[in-house]
């Protein structure tokens, strides 16, 4: 596949508040704090940690997986942080955070996938933040049931799992993953009662009537909102950016997933999983 290099001027992001980054740089480098934003290379990461706000990454910054898209280090992770939990909530109190986002690298070499850690987090968030509200980026906890259990009983308001792309690309993108069991894990959240969120991006080589069918199983799986971006290649060594999409294309399946039933459809080039993601309670 040929690597689309040059970007179109829509996919230049915006800036924020300089001093405001760079006191978010430091509350989180003086916590000791990974977040996605940074280990993932988000196109909007001047634009959030100018105005304040990161999403953090927790259980390290190295990743079990390795995912064709995907910025995050792989390799053999550190052993967890058993004060990890209570540093995001102070990092998140310090940033006056009224809705937190949490996700993580993927642990399969953990017992439960490190849902342990996620449910500690969400509690200390809880008691130092009341008002605020919580969403979970999960991985897939390797289908594990009881796992996935751990962070439902902690009832984050929004429970996240992204499915990345259409079914036929999971080998070649996300070869450690799979299209039914992530299914599962929407499903299995849904039926306890949580508001689910999903996530895809365009341009990795699927074709139209592919992304109708996956955002058809999505809302089979009651999925409620959907994120739908352009991906952008972090180096020349991750899978090439196969076309870059129009805006108007992505206000296509803006209007396509509503009438498909979904609650929320946030569809645009540099739109990804947690950008915004505090607009839903706002």
């Amino acid at each position: 596949m040929k690597q689309q290099y040059r970007k179109p001027s829509y996919l230049h992001p915006v800036g924020g508040s300089a001093s405001v980054r760079h006191k978010t740089k430091a509350i989180l480098r003086t916590a000791g704090l990974h977040t996605v934003c940074e280990s993932a290379q988000c196109p909007n990461i001047a634009e959030c940690f100018g105005s304040g706000t990161a999403v953090f990454l927790i259980m390290g910054d190295t990743c079990t997986r390795r995912c064709a898209f995907c910025a995050v280090k792989k390799g053999i992770p550190s052993s967890l942080d058993p004060k990890e939990p209570e540093r995001v909530a102070k990092a998140a109190a310090r940033f006056g955070l009224k809705h937190v986002v949490i996700t993580s690298v993927t642990r399969d070499d953990l017992p439960d996938g490190g849902a342990d850690i996620f449910a500690e987090t969400i509690k200390e968030i809880r008691d130092r933040l009341p008002e605020a509200t919580v969403e979970t980026l999960v991985p897939d906890f390797a289908g594990s049931v009881e796992a996935l259990q751990k962070v439902i009983a902690a009832r984050p308001n929004i429970f996240n799992h992204n499915v990345e792309t259409v079914p036929r690309l999971y080998p070649e993108v996300r070869p450690g993953a799979d299209w039914n069991r992530s299914l599962k894990v929407l499903k299995t959240v849904a039926a306890d009662g949580l508001v689910t969120k999903s996530g895809m991006m365009l341009g990795m080589g699927e074709k139209p009537d592919e992304v109708r069918a996956a955002l058809e199983e999505l809302r089979s799986a009651c999925c409620k909102i959907i994120t739908l971006g352009q991906y952008l290649a972090p180096s020349r060594k991750h899978r090439p950016v196969a076309r870059y999409l129009e805006p108007a294309e992505f206000e296509y399946w803006r209007e396509q997933g509503l009438e498909m039933g979904f609650k929320e459809v946030f569809s645009a080039p540099l739109m990804r999983s947690s950008y915004h993601a505090d607009s839903l309670f706002c």
